[in-house]
């Protein structure tokens, strides 16, 4: 990571928020023509360290810029310190990159290259949970496509609308939109208001029929041969927790046959497991 010391200057690109209200116009004209000498001479330059001295200006003047950038992706699931230190990065990249003689305007390139190295950034390292690279990639484009329409129609725009936009599947600008927890997921214990329910209680607990599941399956096949009364005594006792007496009120027997009953019954119902299981 490129550390460099925050300037003091208070000027920002076209395009993007000033940082203060006390900036004019006139300290922003300023600060480009600035740039612009100091490009054109490192362009020049006889020396690599005469260059190299005359691009740390230009990064130290433009540093509130790469500031300005940065702080419009806080609060997204990375430090802010990261972030600012990676716009940092993209502008000390716009400012090697740069080629005055293909323009003057230098936070025409700056700008991109700054938000890049930042998207980048969270492409690779913002993923909490990391859904597939086609997810990630189009989040960028959906939220760029939200406010061109929102301004288009006056209102959110629908996924469908976002999808048609893009000209991509509507499957896959929802699942780009369910993935917006992914950088930052809900924790468990957040407060919460009185009266309110928070994250941690809306989960379901465990199914209670889940530890019975596979002894189910495994009596299912074993459970088709036996006839009506039989399936009765079995669903009366282990299902209904009927006595033995009370069983054999239902089906006409007596409390001493119902246990002679269900003897056998469990005997042939264990027979029948047994010989399911293949040999070791």
């Amino acid at each position: 990571m490129v550390h460099v010391a925050t300037s003091t200057d208070t000027s920002g690109p076209a395009g993007v928020t000033e940082p203060s209200a006390t900036t004019t116009s006139s300290a922003r004209n300023t600060r480009r023509s600035e740039t612009a000498r100091l490009l054109d001479e490192a362009f020049r330059a006889d020396s690599p360290e005469e260059r190299s001295a005359l691009l740390d200006e230009v990064i130290r003047i433009n540093m509130q810029v790469a500031g300005e950038i940065a702080r419009r992706y806080h609060g997204r699931g990375i430090a802010g310190d990261d972030l600012d230190q990676v716009a940092n990065l993209g502008l000390v990249k716009a400012a090697q990159g740069f080629d005055p003689s293909h323009g003057t305007d230098f936070l025409s390139f700056a700008v991109p290259t700054i938000r890049g190295e930042i998207r980048r950034y969270f492409r690779d390292f913002g993923w909490t949970i990391r859904p597939p690279r086609s997810v990630q990639e189009l989040q960028t484009k959906i939220t760029a496509a939200e406010g061109e329409l929102y301004q288009k129609l006056g209102r959110s725009p629908r996924p469908s609308e976002v999808a048609e936009h893009l000209g991509v599947d509507l499957e896959l600008v929802l699942d780009s939109l369910a993935a917006n927890g992914c950088f930052a997921p809900v924790s468990l214990d957040t407060p919460v208001a009185e009266g309110e329910s928070g994250p941690g209680d809306r989960l379901g607990g465990m199914d209670p029929a889940f530890a019975s599941a596979e002894a189910r399956v495994a009596l299912k096949s074993v459970m088709r041969g036996l006839t009506r009364r039989e399936r009765r005594i079995l669903e009366m006792r282990f299902f209904g927790g009927c006595t033995q007496a009370e069983i054999g009120a239902e089906v006409g027997v007596t409390q001493m046959q119902v246990s002679r009953l269900l003897t056998r019954l469990l005997e042939r119902l264990r027979k029948r497991l047994e010989e399911q299981v293949p040999a070791a």
